[in-house]
């Protein structure tokens, strides 16, 4: 049975001397993995289609095991993403966030179009890390775990200071700080932030510029979440933390902080 399956593939790994097994995402047939013969052959049709982080249309061969690759198409190659080792690092950590988040063969739309938001957003030279932050968001009901980010967890107000509590996974307001020692304290921005990277998509936002130490900030409470709740622990974050401790690799670069609309 032939298939016709558009995807973006999430990794590759080698099989005997010319071949590959590829990991797909499809926004109909979930992950899914087939085997593309010959695509190590630097010759081959499949060799280009078959790389990480391509958005490709297969031609997928179906048997009663793993499929087989007959004929790709590519849809995008995300270029930038391939030449550009931070947008690199930052690609691998996505991929490798939702490949182990997602489940074999359950239908993914939404996580398909934003996978492919994000990869296209860093292709095209949006800030890589911000993105990041964006999929991490926005992948913790994947994997279980609903922040309460609209109201206080506790007593469901909507209104006053706000801080966030690993406690209650979401957000305290100021009447509830005390049911949490270990609050941290948001700011309106911050509040609002967190907010933007959990529910609006990335499509919808635009070029969002944010300071190193926000970043870091938003960054340190959604690992730790997922430290602390998922028990997902990704090789290309340790990757990731090893460059944004080496400044020459990643420039810092003045500019102030901005939300969609703006941070007050």
């Amino acid at each position: 049975m032939l298939n016709r399956v558009e995807g973006i593939v999430l990794k590759t790994r080698d099989y005997g001397e010319t071949n590959k097994i590829i990991t797909l995402l499809s926004s109909e047939t979930g992950k899914i993995t087939a085997m593309a013969r010959g695509a190590k052959k630097p010759a081959s049709r499949l060799a280009s289609v078959t790389q990480p982080f391509t958005h490709g249309s297969f031609l997928i061969q179906q048997g009663n095991g793993m499929g087989t690759i007959q004929q790709g198409e590519q849809v995008e190659s995300y270029r930038h993403i391939r030449e550009n080792i931070e947008a690199t690092a930052y690609a691998s950590f996505i991929v490798e966030l939702i490949d182990r988040a997602v489940e074999d063969r359950t239908p993914q739309a939404a996580i398909f179009n934003l996978l492919k938001n994000s990869l296209h957003a860093i292709s095209e030279e949006y800030d890589p890390e911000a993105i990041a932050l964006f999929v991490e968001w926005k992948m913790l009901p994947v994997t279980g775990i609903y922040p309460t980010l609209h109201e206080c967890a506790n007593c469901k107000a909507t209104d006053g200071e706000f801080a966030f509590s690993f406690q209650q996974i979401g957000f305290l307001c100021h009447r509830c700080f005390e049911i949490d020692p270990y609050i941290i304290r948001l700011t309106p921005s911050q509040v609002k932030l967190i907010r933007t990277f959990y529910t609006v998509p990335i499509d919808q936002v635009g070029k969002l510029t944010l300071k190193k130490e926000t970043k870091m900030f938003i960054k340190k409470i959604v690992r730790t979440i997922y430290d602390e709740q998922t028990g997902i622990r990704l090789k290309s974050r340790s990757f990731l933390d090893q460059l944004e401790r080496t400044p020459l690799l990643f420039p810092e670069k003045e500019t102030p902080d901005q939300s969609p609309k703006s941070e007050d």
